[in-house]
């Protein structure tokens, strides 16, 4: 009997008496995953950073008002040295001026705005879709699985920068369906939205292929619980972690694709400032006006960059099996 007591006599005094010897501490996932993440140094810097680039991209024209720039769109052809080149960076343009006498600086933060469009609400709407498609396709089985397999596949198999390129090619005079569709913005968030759910939803439908077969999901079919309700309810939170990495990751590369169709000529158009488009016009004098390619090539490396990093950190901090 003292041997059962010793053994239990902890438990039973933490019970009644209510007292806390500190060795066990309960923590929500919540709290774990935030534990977990601010000690991950080089991903809570990527998140500043992403929250600094944000906010400079939302208040463009505050920011520039404050830092007393002309605005993006300011033209000055007197800005040119003696042999009529653009000048380099100076007080009162930090970041030089382009071939137009634009100011760089002023282009390179309005540039911010379309490559964080781009990248964010492009994902955000093709994760949604990824992520329905995905429930379905892992839930139902059966033919619904296969209909969208297949239509994933043959979503797959298209080339997207080549699609991207012949798409804003042909809109590019006149626009396309009585000049519905114009090249800009609009349209490489469609492309993106189009082809870039299919990763999400393979990914989430091998997730809810495992995941339906658990307890708990049998648990709430024998209590009553709608089709819908399993999977949006009881599924979709634990897809949460999965869901949100690779979201994460998915950002840095349409901001990459919008930059790749801007640099060729066929997605932001003159004169909307963009990272890729003042690359491309920089490269041909790039020997003599290195800043006007230096500066929107080195804010579009810093962006992708700290994405990358994020989504790595928040990889390890929602991983369950870290310490």
């Amino acid at each position: 009997m003292s041997a059962q007591a010793s053994l239990v006599g902890p438990e039973v005094s933490l019970g009644i008496a209510g007292e806390d010897t500190g060795d066990i501490v309960a923590r929500s996932p919540t709290a774990l995953f935030w534990r977990r993440f601010r000690q991950d140094r080089v991903a809570v810097a990527s998140l500043i950073f992403i929250v600094f680039l944000v906010t400079i991209a939302v208040a463009a024209p505050l920011v520039v008002s404050i830092l007393g720039l002309p605005g993006p769109y300011v033209q000055n052809l007197n800005l040119t040295n003696a042999f009529g080149q653009p000048l380099g960076p100076n007080g009162a343009h930090p970041f030089g001026v382009d071939g137009l006498g634009e100011d760089v600086a002023s282009r390179v933060i309005y540039g911010a705005r379309v490559s964080l469009e781009v990248g964010v609400i492009g994902t955000a709407i093709a994760t949604v879709i990824g992520v329905v498609v995905g429930l379905l396709a892992g839930f139902y089985r059966g033919w619904v699985d296969t209909v969208l397999s297949r239509l994933t596949d043959l979503v797959l198999c298209f080339p997207t920068l080549l699609f991207g390129i012949g798409l804003a090619s042909a809109c590019a005079l006149n626009g396309c369906l009585g000049g519905t569709i114009q090249p800009g913005v609009p349209v490489i968030i469609a492309v993106v939205v189009i082809f870039g759910w299919t990763y999400i939803a393979r990914i989430v439908r091998g997730l809810v292929l495992s995941l339906r077969e658990k307890e708990f999901v049998e648990a709430a079919r024998s209590l009553g619980a709608s089709d819908a309700r399993i999977m949006f309810r009881e599924i979709l939170p634990n897809l949460a972690a999965p869901v949100i990495v690779y979201a994460s990751l998915l950002i840095p590369v349409n901001i990459l694709f919008e930059a790749a169709l801007s640099y060729l000529g066929v997605g932001v158009q003159f004169p909307t400032a963009s990272w890729g488009q003042m690359i491309a016009q920089a490269t041909p004098i790039f020997n003599i006006a290195w800043w006007w390619m230096v500066f929107p090539g080195a804010a579009l490396l810093l962006t992708v960059l700290a994405f990358n990093l994020l989504g790595d950190g928040l990889q390890d901090a929602l991983n369950p099996k870290a310490d």
